[in-house]
């Protein structure tokens, strides 16, 4: 993003006269009363005042005192733009560079405050609170901590210790054995091809905004609504759940498999897992209860362990290569027998007696003695013994390459050894054999191993803490998923290229002396991952118990399941203890399974579900394209989410059928109890854009309320001018919605015909059809609505009230500049424009109006230059939303965002740059931005004069009652005298430039009336005398005609209006100094005056805004917020 910022004082000279540092604020609001008054006692006073005067005009006497008053703030004026009482006086508003926009200030803020609260969201306390609400005091208790966490430690390093874990150390060897190693391959690149595409999607939602604590939870109901949010949310929290179950099961099978054989209290290993999982499970919870800390600080310690144990893993397997472990596997013909009850792999064997019987003997056999009774099948073979672990040069790749599932109870056999078959084989012990205890296939495999690639959502749920999340998530969580991922597929590839069939088949390890068999190949010895895998099973199950708690705690907090709202409570820090003691419960019931292999199909059900949602999130939000949709992470497509969504699903049916239905039904459930229940929740949700578009069904769904903020984008009403023909008088209006809107979103075009519906039903059916091949032409995809009324104004009133059905209503009406106002002889033109204004702004529509329409592009163009943005005041974001909307469009696209706002005397520039910056960046625009400062400055004598010249015509116009041709006169009067030298002319339509008489230069000054007085009574005394000549015949018209200007020129100009004027004609300067080149400037448009006496000169200051402009878009906001930094 490049963001530039340029502070340039519009005045230097007056920041060097007054001494004034623009860095230095400290002295604003003592000297802030005395700045503001509107004409200073000094010497460019007099310079201006007596320049003034030079030119024809009087200042009036009381203007001084006046001044002073102001400077004191004793007094304040009483005008038709703004009404004193309803504003305290501590509050009201006398910055002349603003005055236009003073009537709006308590609704519509100065920018240098909008930005200043909108960039510090940090502010705000991390949590599932809804943060879109109204402020509370809670907000301002104690300041944020500031994030400092980079991408490494803060989303790298730990999804790497939620990712690597006990399905590892536990499961991968024995899935290799069971699978192949082509199809462990595939079952392994087929799961970390889910995490990767899921990883895309959730870092494209991650990135669109802020994401506070809450994680996969907050990003899906923020973008699927709180129904598919708290299903999906809860089914998620019971996935972590789960794998707390998962993680202390595992630590439990370490420790009485490998660590403390001894410890078995039972025989049956089963109620051994219970009784130790509880027992875990309470030591467990105490810790979290009693502090997070502790947890935290000891996670890197775990991690550590996990780190070392692959790090072993791979020396091992380099070692094994030269110098193979000795772990020797006794074989009896083709079966593997169970190491423990004997030390020597024989049935016999020399000693100084001669041939005696081994240990082994003795469990297939009834005694000692050689002649005894022994079992069929171990008479008839011989007892061999193989390395179990033949080493990375050996030829065990072939061999464990295709899968070898069995049955449930089936007998671990060698194959490829010599074997004699024994019909009705008694087996003397059950202990003697190695047997599966579960039925293996792709499927179940599947199941069990996915619970090793999750924990992708780690990074995501640190979001609070990340320095800048929105780069360290997709970097941190991709570079985890690819190094874990690596990780995987090299493991698999290598214990099947090291290791025996019948090694990697033995679960548990009993073959090898009861090691566990990853740790066979570890160097230097299988304690390294005994204890590493003990202590990550350990910290991943405290990390569980830690994060489980605090989800159901931010969905409680949501409110949209109230009988979940009991666990949004905690202690006075803030813990969730009710959470967690109903996390417990539920991860004791998953102990209870006492399996592993039985759990891990669970969580995988839920930890599916949840990444399938988050791919339909940024499907969904790709898809519809909504203005709030703008992530940092670009490397995305919404059919690489379809991807991801789809491998989901597929997995969760592939793992388990009727776990995969029973989730969907949890789900299910969930879904329609919020929905019945009634979730009052509007997060700007991609279900409800996409019901924008729908039809009945949907547009009854959205009669609550309108659209949230992220889904809020312009629907626009177009309101088309026709000529007396019904020809479209400004086609290019259409060309620039068509532009602006891309295809999207509600377009309506209505026009208004005077007359009656009655009598003219036909023009109002060939208007309708003008509109719409004008529709057509211009590629506008929308509607028309053609009105008949006795009042254009009253037309406009019921196109802005009645538009629409339901939702799919404008709320945004696009207009043209009533061109050659001043001209028209008829004032309803430039009152009927400002009445829509004044209607638009009581509907709470926003407003925009193109002046300078014909020289806008048509759709065939390719502009490129700037687009310039001039936010003077924050009244919804409109006014930066709508060149991002523009610049979607192939005619725009080229063009550069620039954003300009004014800082006054007390507002902070450097303090401005550093918000502004912030503000934009987590708005994710790009754009490079000025602020200009405009200092406090004398009203000059152009601007008083400008003033007075149009006062005095407009009493003028009302006292003579002129002609059309003596009005024409007198506007291109004011023109000759004040246009044409104060800025360059803009290309003019057609009928603009016909509007414009012929140059008559009819200037009254002080001059001219003495010297026209003189002259009338130099003719008054000739015709005392009886010399009346034909020339003083011919003047008395306009002697009589000048007789009413002696009023007119002892005028004062109104005070309201000299500040107003002044306000427009120093925003001109500067506007044009920066954005005479730009292809398109946007605005603020100020509010149209309460008084309607006031109408002509609100026309007037809006057409000195934006006089020597090309292309000028007047925006005004609705009065709503339209864009958000959340995601």
């Amino acid at each position: 993003m490049a963001v530039r910022f340029v502070v340039t004082p519009s005045s230097v000279s007056d920041d060097k006269e007054e001494g004034n540092d623009p860095t230095d604020r400290h002295g604003a609001e003592e000297t802030a009363s005395t700045d503001r008054s509107l004409v200073r006692n000094g010497p460019e006073d007099s310079a201006s005042r007596n320049a003034a005067s030079e030119k024809g005009f009087h200042f009036p006497d009381h203007m001084n005192e006046e001044s002073k008053l102001l400077g004191d703030g004793a007094r304040d004026e009483d005008t038709e733009f703004i009404n004193n009482a309803e504003i305290p006086k501590k509050k009201q508003y006398n910055d002349k560079h603003l005055a236009l926009f003073e009537e709006e200030m308590d609704t519509r803020p100065m920018v240098s405050s909008a930005i200043n609260r909108l960039a510090n969201y940090t502010n705000l306390p991390q949590g599932a609170r809804e943060h879109e609400a109204e402020e509370s005091l809670e907000t301002k208790k104690k300041p944020a901590k500031t994030p400092s966490m980079g991408t490494f430690m803060g989303v790298y390093l730990p999804c790497l210790q939620n990712i690597l874990g006990v399905i590892l150390f536990l499961r991968l060897a024995w899935i290799v054995g069971a699978a192949g190693i082509v199809e462990a391959f595939c079952m392994v690149l087929l799961c970390c091809c889910c995490t990767m595409l899921t990883a895309i999607s959730m870092s494209a939602v991650a990135t669109n905004g802020v994401v506070p604590a809450g994680g996969s939870y907050y990003m899906i109901s923020r973008a699927l609504g709180p129904e598919f949010g708290g299903a999906v949310g809860l089914c998620f929290y019971l996935g972590t759940t789960f794998a707390a179950s998962m993680y202390i099961l595992g630590a439990v099978e370490i420790l009485l498999s490998y660590v403390v054989p001894d410890a078995a209290i039972f025989d049956d290993m089963l109620h051994n897992m219970r009784l130790y999982g509880t027992a875990f499970l309470l030591v467990m919870a105490l810790v979290v209860f009693v502090g997070v800390k502790y947890v935290n600080k000891f996670a890197m310690v775990f991690l550590a362990c996990v780190i070392l144990s692959i790090i072993s893993i791979y020396v091992g397997v380099i070692k094994s290569a030269f110098s193979p472990p000795e772990f020797p596997v006794c074989l009896l013909g083709n079966r593997v027998i169970a190491s423990g009850a004997f030390t020597t792999c024989a049935k016999t064997m020399q000693s100084a007696n001669g041939t005696v019987t081994t240990d082994l003997w003795l469990r297939f056999c009834d005694s000692k003695l050689l002649n005894s009774s022994c079992d069929p099948f171990f008479a008839a073979n011989n007892v061999t013994e193989i390395s179990g672990i033949p080493g990375l040069g050996s030829d065990s790749i072939l061999e464990n390459m295709f899968n070898k599932y069995k049955t449930k109870g089936e007998i671990i056999e060698e194959t490829g050894a010599n074997v004699i078959t024994v019909k009705d084989s008694h087996i003397p012990d059950h202990n003697s054999y190695i047997y599966t205890d579960i039925t293996t296939n792709f499927m179940v495999l599947i199941g069990i191993f996915f619970p090793s690639v999750t924990g992708i959502m780690a990074g995501s749920n640190r979001s609070g803490d990340l320095k800048d999340a929105q780069k360290s998530i997709p970097t941190g969580t991709i570079m985890a998923i690819a190094t874990t991922s690596f990780i995987y597929l090299s493991c698999v590839v290598l214990f099947g290229a090291c290791v025996e069939t019948v090694v990697l088949l033995d679960k548990l390890g009993v073959a090898v002396n009861g090691n566990l068999v990853v740790g066979t190949i570890s160097w230097p010895s299988p304690w390294v991952i005994v204890v590493g895998s003990f202590f990550s099973t350990i910290g991943a199950g405290l990390q569980s118990l830690t994060g489980a708690p605090r989800l159901l705690q931010a969905i409680s907090k949501d409110g949209i399941i109230p009988f979940l709202q009991v666990f949004g409570h905690g202690k006075a820090n803030g813990e969730p203890t009710w959470a967690l003691l109903l996390t417990a419960c539920i991860t004791e019931m998953g102990i209870l399974i006492a399996s592993l292999d039985m759990v891990a199909p669970i969580l995988s059900m839920f930890f599916l579900m949840c990444y399938m949602f988050v791919n339909l999130a940024c499907a969904l939000q790709t898809l519809l394209r909504t203005p709030n949709w703008r992530p940092r992470f670009k490397y995305y497509h919404w059919t690489l989410s379809f991807l991801g969504m789809s491998l989901c699903l597929t997995l969760m049916f592939l793992s388990s059928w009727y776990y995969a239905i029973v989730a969907m039904v949890i789900a299910g459930i969930i879904y329609k109890y919020i929905e019945y229940r009634g979730a009052e929740k509007e997060w700007g949700d991609g279900i409800r854009g996409l019901s924008l578009s729908a039809a009945r069904y949907s547009l009854l769904r959205l009669e609550d309320g309108p659209p949230h903020t992220k889904n809020w984008r312009p629907q626009l009403l177009v309101l088309l001018k026709l000529d007396e023909d019904l020809n479209v008088k400004h086609p290019r209006l259409l060309t620039f919605a068509s532009q602006l809107k891309a295809g999207k979103g509600l377009t309506i075009v209505g026009s208004v015909i005077e007359g009656n519906i009655v009598t003219n039903y036909g023009e109002v059916q060939a208007a309708e059809q003008t509109v719409s091949n004008a529709m057509s032409s211009e590629k506008v995809k929308g509607f028309y609505q053609v009105l008949t009324v006795n009042e254009i104004r009253e037309g406009l009133s019921n196109l802005v009230q009645l538009c629409g059905l339901g939702v799919m209503k404008p709320n945004t009406v696009l207009m043209g500049w009533p061109y050659g106002w001043r001209q028209s002889s008829d004032p309803r033109s430039w009152k009927t424009f400002i009445e829509t204004v004044r209607i638009t702004t009581a509907a709470h529509n926003a407003l925009m109006v193109a002046k300078n329409i014909s020289l806008f592009p048509c759709n065939t163009e390719r502009l490129e230059g700037t687009i310039d943005i001039w936010w003077i005041v924050h009244d919804g974001g409109l006014l930066m939303l709508l060149p991002f909307l523009i610049r979607q469009h192939k005619v725009w696209k080229r063009c550069q965002m620039r954003i300009f706002t004014v800082a006054q005397m007390e507002d902070n520039s450097i303090q401005m740059k550093k918000d502004l910056v912030t503000f934009l960046y987590h708005l994710r625009f790009e754009a490079d931005v000025e602020v200009v400062e405009m200092h406090d400055s004398d009203i000059s004598a152009y601007t008083y004069e400008r003033t007075l010249m149009m006062e005095q015509r407009s009493q003028m116009l009302e006292k003579m009652r002129l002609s059309k041709s003596e009005q024409q006169r007198e506007v291109q009067m004011v023109k000759d005298r004040f246009v044409a030298p104060h800025s360059e002319s803009v290309q003019l339509e057609e009928d603009e430039i016909d509007a414009i008489p012929s140059r008559v230069h009819m200037t009254w000054t002080k001059e001219k009336y003495l010297a026209e007085m003189a002259r009338r009574k130099a003719e008054e005394s000739e015709g005392e005398t009886g010399d009346l000549d034909e020339s003083s015949t011919s003047t008395r018209p306009i002697a009589h005609n000048f007789s009413g200007f002696g009023d007119l020129l002892t005028i004062q100009p109104d005070h309201s209006n000299v500040r107003r004027m002044h306000t427009a004609v120093r925003l001109n300067e500067v506007i044009v100094s920066r954005s005479h080149d730009a292809r398109l400037v946007l605005l603020n448009m100020p509010g149209a005056p309460k008084n309607t006496s006031a109408d002509e000169n609100y026309m007037e200051f809006l057409e000195v805004l934006t006089e020597g402009l090309e292309r000028v878009l007047l925006v005004r906001g609705g009065g709503r917020e339209v864009i958000t930094i959340y995601s």
